[in-house]
């Protein structure tokens, strides 16, 4: 046998390994946890999305100092917040960009800084000048609006030739960027489950949900800290970005399975969402793709006009989206498919990127940082213990995800300097954490104060990669397979 092929079928093994022990660990803690109660949080841990506000009388008398202005309609109070979080997303962006991190860092940090836990404290006349609680629909709304069209744009990035050309080492990369992460978190929510869960959550929708949330990685901020280090054409660019894709797409689907074992009643109701969820993703990656291909570049080699095109493909997307959210699983996924289905030809996915995320990236995503911000109260944090539980989960998730990305780099025979570097950049979460927490939020699986631990979370890991990812002086790396 030779070396080579010795080298390969010793990776293999040790994937299988992995993934074996993965099955029996996650048997092993849904078994023990089944056991536990749902945690006894009071009702106002688990706080609705509304901006903090001051007593009722300092309310209206702030009310009536901005009278004049006519601020009480809808669409006056849906302008001036539009107008405040572009600004306070541009600022807070370029100040990030200042100090070597990603733009959408400072945005993230911009939307919480907007809710209770910074403005509302200092000024909560003004917080609840800004964000009355009748607004918060329609900033709701659009928020998941933005966020679909994202994810879109997400699923257009996605190569898929990219991955069939690295997929042996990239697979067992990725996949090992879930398994550790996702074993750690789901035996980590054994201790969280008794006093953080959400009344009347069950433990297996719990535990699959930390675990989820804990391995995932935010591929288009990893593609950003690339480009921004001039890594994106490197090897170990390359590898990096085959391993962000297929990380997406698994904890895609695990998330899809998820959702579905959450808003299910029972296990004809989990299976016959998955199924349906199955039927889908193959109906549009062997029917629709091939043949929406042909027609999209047929219709702008004719010269079809931009705007037709352009809204014509909105709607296949926000229909997609719809399909997937009366499925049962998440309108995100139904948005982020229907950009894996684009024509991979360079020419339109430009076009697309270059009409569709100026708008979604400049105005809508930051609605979503405010909506996420409006429900991370720090202040629910109050006490030493609550601290020590978040700098755990925080301690979990980078030994997870950077832990195991490193090791399973490192045993399909890369460098330990580029083994580290794919560690770090894997354990870069971002916005698309923050989409995951917001569903779990939603779902009624999350509480309160999990949910700000687990925003903290992903703001940390997020923040540290730029500055480790200096620390292993990568321009001059080159990456050994």
């Amino acid at each position: 046998m030779s070396t080579a092929r010795r080298t390969q079928t010793s990776n293999y093994l040790g994937y299988f390994a992995l993934l074996s022990i993965f099955v029996v660990g996650i048997w092993l803690i849904v078994n023990t946890g089944s056991k536990l109660y749902p945690g006894t949080t009071q009702s106002t841990d688990n706080i609705s999305v509304s901006a903090p506000t001051a007593t009722t009388t300092n309310t209206t008398t702030e009310t009536n100092k901005f009278r004049w202005l006519s601020a009480r309609s809808p669409l006056s109070i849906l302008l001036l917040q539009i107008i405040v979080i572009i600004t306070a997303a541009k600022i807070c962006g370029s100040i990030f960009r200042r100090i070597g991190q990603p733009p959408v860092m400072g945005e993230m940090v911009a939307g919480i800084a907007l809710g209770p836990s910074l403005l509302g404290a200092l000024a909560p006349n003004v917080s609840a000048f800004l964000f009355p609680p009748s607004s918060l629909g329609t900033i709701g709304v659009l928020s998941q609006i933005g966020v679909t069209l994202f994810m879109f744009i997400v699923g257009v990035d996605l190569d898929l030739q990219h991955l069939r050309e690295r997929a042996s080492a990239a697979i067992m990369v990725s996949h090992a960027s879930i398994v550790v992460p996702f074993l750690l978190g789901a035996a980590l929510s054994i201790a969280l489950y008794p006093s953080l869960s959400a009344p009347n959550t069950a433990f297996a929708p719990f535990a699959l949900f930390i675990g989820t949330a804990m391995s995932i990685t935010a591929f288009p901020v990893l593609a950003r800290i690339l480009k921004d280090k001039d890594l994106t054409q490197s090897p170990l660019g390359n590898i990096a970005l085959a391993c962000a894709s297929i990380d997406d797409v698994t904890a895609w689907c695990i998330l899809a399975f998820v959702i579905a074992i959450s808003k299910s009643g029972g296990l004809n109701d989990v299976a016959l969402t998955i199924g349906l969820t199955i039927l889908f993703i193959v109906g549009m990656l062997v029917l629709v793709k091939p043949n929406l291909e042909r027609l999209i570049t047929k219709q702008m080699k004719d010269g079809g006009h931009s705007r037709l095109v352009i809204s014509e493909i909105l709607a296949f997307a926000l229909m997609c989206a719809w399909i997937t959210e009366t499925i049962g699983i998440h309108a995100l996924f139904g948005g982020f498919l229907a950009g894996v289905v684009m024509p991979s030809n360079a020419a339109v996915q430009s076009f697309l990127k270059n009409k569709i995320e100026a708008f979604s990236s400049a105005i809508l995503l930051p609605l979503f940082f405010v909506f996420t911000g409006l429900r991370t109260q720090v202040a629910l944090l109050n006490d030493r213990n609550s601290w020590i539980v978040c700098l755990a989960i925080i301690a979990v998730a980078v030994i997870g995800k950077l832990g195991g990305s490193m090791l399973m780099a490192r045993w399909t025979k890369m460098s330990w300097r580029d083994s580290t570097a794919i560690g770090v950049l894997m354990n870069t979460r971002g916005l698309i954490e923050l989409v995951v927490l917001n569903i779990g939020y939603d779902l009624g699986i999350l509480s309160g104060r999990i949910f700000v631990m687990m925003v903290i979370m992903a703001l940390v890991t997020t923040f540290m990669t730029a500055p480790l990812l200096s620390l292993t002086r990568l321009p001059k790396a080159n990456l050994s397979v």
